[in-house]
């Protein structure tokens, strides 16, 4: 999959560049001796913007990818195959 929805693709990139923040700031926090809770709490942030993340990413993969295409339709056995492979995807995470 190729995401081609520039303003999606945008808005990933967005979000990478503050769950990047939040983990620098962890670093920081770490290397500063700050409380335990306070570093709990922001890393519970940063698996809460990963997860938003996955859901926006998961979302257009399944709209880009799972619908078939109006001039090229997928047969049978590969609209169940390319469910299969995002049903696998999604029960890893």
């Amino acid at each position: 999959m190729k995401l081609v929805n520039s303003e999606v693709k945008s808005k990933l990139l967005q979000r990478l560049h503050r769950i990047e923040g939040q983990v620098r700031g962890v670093e920081s926090m770490l290397e500063g001796d700050r409380e335990c809770r306070d570093i709990v709490q922001q890393v519970t942030a940063i698996q809460s913007a990963l997860l938003g993340f996955r859901e926006l990413l998961l979302e257009e993969y399944a709209l880009t990818c799972l619908l078939p295409e109006e001039d090229a339709p997928l047969g049978r056995r590969e609209q169940e195959q390319t469910l299969r492979e995002f049903i696998h995807m999604i029960n890893k995470g």
